[in-house]
């Protein structure tokens, strides 16, 4: 008789919908011909369900094409680099692009969560990331702080500068709570004036920003 194999646990860490699964037939789901999928096999439930809670790059060798993740810095190392801590950072993560979008706020120096909102149904990242940005310029305004916001990504600041979500997202029964929401931030960008800087997050230089959701 032949060896019997030992269950396994696959954990998804980018996929059409991350998590952890019982079986090869429905990891294979979530990964198959998503571009860029991250999983892995586990011989317990227990070592899967934590994994899943790290970084995938802590269980995935580096190599075969796939560019390493920029760990993050702690606050000491972002201040010598020229990182202003008394700041907010934002990220959005949206499981497939588009798919199920998240997006949060932190205070840089310490991590504290500050906001967070989701999940949206059929959102991108890019519209997560601007509403991030919009949300944490309207809660800075009511606690009169001109402090700076930084965000990883171009296209979101692009369209806070000129107060529109260019998305080509369809609007759909599904998204339209998320547009609904885009058309507040857009109105609030028009109405209101703010003194602070919103400033584009150098990753390469100084890791993954702090409000990172650590699932790439």
């Amino acid at each position: 008789m032949g060896k019997k194999s030992s269950p396994k646990f696959y954990v998804v860490w980018r996929g059409c919908r991350p998590g952890v699964y019982a079986t090869w037939a429905d990891c294979e789901q979530q990964v198959k011909g998503f571009q860029g999928a991250k999983f892995k096999s586990f011989p317990t439930r227990a070592q899967a369900e934590r994994a899943f809670a790290e970084d995938y790059q802590q269980h995935i060798a580096q190599g075969g094409g796939s560019k390493p993740k920029t760990p993050r810095r702690t606050a000491e190392e972002l201040e010598e680099l020229g990182v202003v801590l008394d700041s907010v950072c934002v990220d959005a993560a949206c499981s497939g692009n588009p798919g199920v979008l998240e997006y949060q706020g932190v205070e840089t120096a310490s991590g504290e969560l500050l906001f967070d909102a989701g999940p949206f149904d059929d959102g991108t990242v890019n519209m997560g990331e601007f509403l991030a940005v919009v949300q944490a310029l309207a809660l800075l305004r009511l606690d009169s702080r001109d402090c700076c916001i930084y965000s990883d990504s171009i296209t979101a600041l692009a369209w806070v500068r000129q107060k529109q979500a260019k998305t080509a997202m369809p609007r759909t029964k599904a998204n339209e709570p998320l547009f609904q929401m885009i058309e507040w931030a857009e109105a609030w960008l028009r109405d209101n004036e703010y003194p602070n800087r919103i400033i584009k997050w150098d990753t390469e230089r100084w890791g993954e920003i702090p409000a990172d959701y650590g699932r790439k």
